[in-house]
């Protein structure tokens, strides 16, 4: 089994392990999920018709506005939100999403997440060290 450490900006939240659902996508909380179904639904996203419900989600950039917040806020607190948020780039709006919902996010990495990781592997995120741990067999 094989293991990779990679390093990012200090995040939020608390230490997490999961399966990883990766894309090269960007990232709307508004308009690219289904909060209701935990599912992608936005046509043109590589991600869609998968659940995101308990996942590491790893997508590139954030986009969106400030529904983004309250629609993770949401999610979480009917325990259909992601186990974590990690994206090569996010927003402020972004970032107070994940604290509100106390969900695991880091962003701004050594290298480009989305191909760092694949989706199946696991990860353990560890926003307060910056640290993201891939196990991959």
């Amino acid at each position: 089994m094989a293991e990779l450490t990679i390093k990012g900006h200090a995040g939020i939240g608390p230490a997490v392990t999961g399966t990883a659902l990766v894309a090269s996508d960007n990232f709307s909380a508004r308009y690219d999920l289904d909060r209701i179904k935990g599912i992608f639904v936005r046509p043109a996203h590589k991600l869609v018709g998968q659940s995101y419900v308990g996942r590491i989600l790893v997508l590139n950039t954030a986009k969106g506005g400030v529904a983004t917040a309250w629609m993770l806020y949401e999610m979480a607190s009917r325990g259909m939100a992601p186990k974590a948020l990690l994206l090569n780039f996010a927003n402020p709006i972004m970032a107070q999403g994940a604290a509100l919902a106390d969900l695991a996010f880091m962003d701004r990495f050594e290298t480009d997440i989305t191909r760092a990781i694949r989706t199946g592997d696991e990860v353990t995120v560890d926003p307060g060290a910056g640290t993201v741990s891939v196990r991959r067999t």
